[in-house]
């Protein structure tokens, strides 16, 4: 039945809720500036970062006037690099490749997304990989998804779209993809697993 199988990046292939967390923390952590100041300046761009309408390079001097502070841009890609990994995820991922298109379609930063790929090669896990920036589209809309299906040459009923936000799943599940919630609080990966072979999904034996 199903063709194709997405995970959301931030959540689900990642151990913190979204990459503004971990972008926010990182940066706190090494400046001292307090978190709360971080993440109001990083939200003055982020939607237009998501959605690939500037970089973080040409916003950077506006970000370091807000952070009141004179920040290096070179913290921002250690930042990126302190993305934890969700481990059991990749592994469940390697498992299912051998059956299925298995791709990733996350709201990010092209920039951000550049970086994890040169540091722990996404794409020998997940083809493809589709993200807001370079699509110009968030799971708020369709275009996204369908520029997805496109790559993968695969209709809507033939994909599981696995997210760790409910909202980004009502897009997908109108559109006739089985949407599945992850709790990223539990990281219940081993049930992520029982309910995808309750759909019929089929796992190599894992290793």
């Amino acid at each position: 039945m199903f063709k194709a199988i997405f995970f959301d990046f931030d959540g689900v292939l990642t151990l913190d809720q979204t990459g503004s967390l971990t972008t926010t923390r990182h940066i706190s952590k090494v400046t001292g500036i307090d978190p709360r100041r971080v993440e109001t300046a990083f939200a003055l761009f982020n939607d237009d970062l998501t959605r690939g309408k500037c970089t973080h390079a040409a916003v950077w001097a506006d970000i370091r006037r807000a952070l009141h502070a004179d920040v290096d841009i070179s913290l921002l890609e250690e930042a990126f690099a302190s993305t934890p990994l969700n481990n059991e995820m990749f592994a469940l991922a390697r498992r299912l490749r051998p059956h299925y298109v298995v791709g990733v379609i996350t709201d990010n930063k092209q920039d951000r997304m550049d970086c994890i790929e040169r540091l722990h090669r996404l794409s020998s896990y997940f083809d493809p990989i589709v993200v807001s920036a370079a699509v110009g589209s968030t799971k708020a809309s369709r275009g996204i998804f369908e520029h997805a299906l496109s790559l993968a040459r695969v209709e809507p009923s033939e994909c599981i779209f696995i997210d760790n936000s409910v909202r980004n799943l009502l897009v997908p599940r109108k559109m006739g993809m089985v949407g599945m919630h992850f709790d990223d609080v539990t990281n219940d990966v081993p049930g992520l697993i029982g309910e995808l072979a309750e759909r019929g999904v089929v796992l190599d034996d894992a290793t």
